[in-house]
């Protein structure tokens, strides 16, 4: 709370102050943002055979994030193929059977609903196997290990943390009346300070759906221009729409 009164103030203060375009430089207090993050967590109970990242570690979409042992999995995988392909020859035969008036419709009926039951555990178990192993849903970083190698796991246990640090949002809040120009794709200049007050180009992205009646506040997203590989989510400095710097 103490965090968004003080934010909040900032902005208020910075008010009168218009951008470059209507005559002056105002500054607003930012924050970069993860434009995706995820919490992964385990989809079957079995045992981490493999965890070959650590915190902090990047990674490329589709590298190897958790590896389970499913050994077990495996062999339930292969007695429902086998099943399956037992139902699939069955029904065949008595389809045969039945069109040689050897074979009366019901047992026909029944086999093929087996046949059609080992289908869908079989489905099951493809399913189940495909969870052995987790990989990157995009690029990014590890934030956090949430378990070790070896750990047995049930579904739900969160299991790895990560963040997208490719693409970096700014949040800002900004007065409510610099809306009447300040739209998607206006281009601003972001000072971070972890960066020793560096400046990097950006662009507006989303402007807030609702204002905030009593501090006649709203929130703008914008997005850092390129790839900066320095910047992480979490960092914090000063935006401008007019171009100069922040002493």
């Amino acid at each position: 709370m103490r965090w968004f009164i003080t934010v909040l103030t900032l902005a208020i203060t910075a008010m009168p102050v218009m951008a470059q375009q209507h005559g002056g430089t105002g500054w607003f207090r930012v924050q970069l943002t993860a434009y995706q993050q995820s919490s992964i967590a385990s989809e079957i109970a079995a045992n981490i055979s493999s965890l070959p990242l650590k915190d902090g570690a990047a990674f490329n979409k589709g590298d190897l994030l958790v590896q389970f042992d499913c050994s077990i999995i495996e062999s339930q995988l292969r007695k429902a193929e086998a099943v399956a392909e037992s139902a699939r020859s069955t029904l065949n035969v008595n389809k045969r059977l039945s069109e040689l008036n050897a074979l009366s419709s019901l047992e026909l009926v029944q086999s093929g609903s087996k046949a059609k039951e080992a289908e869908a555990d079989l489905i099951v178990m493809k399913v189940t196997a495909s969870k052995c192993s987790i990989k990157a849903p995009f690029d990014g970083r590890v934030v956090k290990l949430q378990a070790d190698p070896y750990q047995y796991v049930t579904p739900g246990k969160p299991l790895i943390d990560i963040v997208d640090t490719s693409r970096l949002e700014v949040k800002m809040l900004v007065p409510s009346r610099l809306l009447a120009w300040l739209k998607t794709g206006t281009s601003f200049s972001v000072q971070i300070e972890e960066m020793g007050g560096r400046s990097y180009p950006a662009h507006v992205v989303r402007v807030g759906a609702k204002i905030d009646a009593l501090s006649q506040t709203a929130v703008i997203a914008g997005e850092i221009d390129g790839r900066q590989i320095e910047l992480l989510p979490g960092m914090s400095g000063w935006a401008t729409f007019g171009g100069s710097r922040r002493k």
